[in-house]
């Protein structure tokens, strides 16, 4: 990974182009957050109902945090103790932030910041937001290498990054929508970092 893709990977997204990167846990899709047809796009790719979520991913936390500065004093310590990492966080969003990642639940939106070191490290300096998704048809297995993406997605994305070998276990998915009330979260799927994990950052 290498400067010059980083840049390529900015200019694909910002025109609502479709782009195939690497993450901290498994190959993905990304748009602009923004674009109805990239979502359109990104959703079509994948045979995914476009009443489906997405998550929106910043490559840095710090930009997370300006961009929902909405979120509460408690939220936000829980978010700046789990990220960045292999997790999504499903915050509240009363702002009605990035709709086209919510779905039918517009005050809720899901969050990924990657922790990117060693070949990945320079995606880091990406500084704008994607709408991103994992890079597999619907309910078909994660691709953990570039050539296990389904070739029919390869053929249609408009730019392709190869990170080499990811991890291969997708993110662990949390909730913290009610966790500015009572400090309640739930771990709705399991992947990346287990339960006790996520228990263990929230409460150290």
């Amino acid at each position: 990974m290498t400067a010059d893709d980083v840049a390529d990977f900015s200019r694909c997204v910002s025109v609502g182009r479709v782009a195939l990167f690497p993450a901290d846990t498994v190959y993905g899709l990304a748009t602009d957050p923004e674009s109805e047809e990239g979502v359109r796009r990104l959703y079509a790719l994948k045979g995914r109902p476009p009443d489906r979520p997405a998550a929106v991913m910043f490559f840095d936390l710090g930009l997370a945090l300006a961009a929902l500065a909405e979120l509460g004093a408690r939220t936000r310590e829980a978010v700046e103790r789990l990220l960045p990492g292999p997790l999504t966080l499903l915050l509240p969003n009363p702002a009605r932030r990035y709709p086209l990642a919510c779905g039918p639940e517009p005050e809720r939106l899901g969050l990924r910041v990657p922790e990117l070191t060693g070949p990945l490290a320079p995606l880091a300096a990406t500084r704008r937001p994607v709408l991103q998704s994992s890079a597999n048809r619907s309910g078909r297995a994660d691709a953990r290498r570039l050539s296990d993406v389904d070739e029919g997605i390869r053929r249609d994305v408009d730019l392709q990054l190869d990170g080499g070998e990811l991890p291969g276990v997708a993110s662990t998915v949390v909730d913290l929508t009610r966790y500015e009330i009572d400090a309640g979260y739930r771990v709705l799927r399991e992947g990346a970092i287990g339960s006790a994990a996520v228990e263990t950052r929230l409460t150290a």
